[in-house]
């Protein structure tokens, strides 16, 4: 048989490019159903009841062993079971969701925060990684900045909202997380440090997220001595739904 005459009846490269087509159209499917692991609304809105057996569009799930033991799984296949203070401003699917009753506490909009796992951050060495200074006591804090401790803690509206505590420091990263806020006699609760505005001369520290009354309503803490994920996606969500709803005249109409 003459080299060619295999060749000579069929087309290469029309052959190449049915097998790359397959091959891309393939690797779009494995894509697309990979990429909805996560922050898809796997859920249906209307009956509230989770999306499985979908071939195409929704992945088997994966289990992932974590670091420090466990196993988390992904899709989960939970649904959203959060009790919000809110209702949708119109019936159809994906309408957006306005508060009841008092906005700050409505968790939505900007102050919406993700049901993270209850259980605290933790180092490579396996202890929690973000904790007050009266725990971390190889820290300490830069003697030519401002010591924030002891300092008035004031909202937007000027009103007192506390007094500085303590401050959490991140074992890990090397920096300061949270000032602990003393709001009232036997209960402090976190600020986060971006929110925070830390004067040493006048001896304050300014917060324009909310007012001094807000400082109150800061979720708590159930362990004084650390934090959860799920706390403190609560605690920096409080203070970014601050900046829309701890004043009316923060919101629309802005004219």
């Amino acid at each position: 048989m003459k080299l060619g005459q295999i060749t000579s009846y069929i087309d290469v490269a029309q052959i190449t490019l049915y097998v790359f087509l397959g091959f891309f159209v393939a690797l779009m499917v494995y894509i697309r159903r990979e990429d909805r692991r996560e922050g898809y609304p796997l859920f249906s809105e209307p009956s509230n009841t989770y999306k499985s057996g979908d071939f195409f569009f929704i992945p088997p799930p994966k289990v992932f062993r974590l670091p420090h033991g466990g196993t988390a799984s992904s899709p989960s296949g939970k649904v959203d079971s959060r009790d919000l203070r809110a209702a949708k401003v119109e019936p159809w699917p994906g309408a957006p969701l306005a508060p009841i009753g008092d906005p700050m506490l409505a968790a939505v909009g900007p102050g919406s925060y993700a049901e993270r796992s209850n259980t605290a951050d933790l180092t490579h060495e396996g202890v929690p990684k973000i904790v007050p200074l009266r725990v971390a006591t190889n820290f300490y804090l830069e003697t030519r900045d401002p010591d924030p401790r002891g300092l008035t803690v004031y909202g937007a509206d000027g009103v007192v909202g506390g007094t500085v505590r303590d401050v959490w420091v991140d074992r890990s990263e090397v920096l300061i997380r949270y000032l602990e806020v003393e709001v009232a006699a036997g209960k402090s609760v976190l600020l986060p440090i971006n929110f925070a505005r830390v004067d040493g001369r006048r001896g304050r520290v300014a917060v324009k997220a909310i007012m001094g009354h807000h400082f109150a309503q800061v979720p708590a803490l159930a362990n004084a001595n650390q934090v959860t994920l799920l706390e403190e996606d609560k605690i920096v969500a409080y203070y970014g739904g601050g900046t829309l709803y701890a004043d009316p005249s923060r919101q629309e109409p802005l004219f």
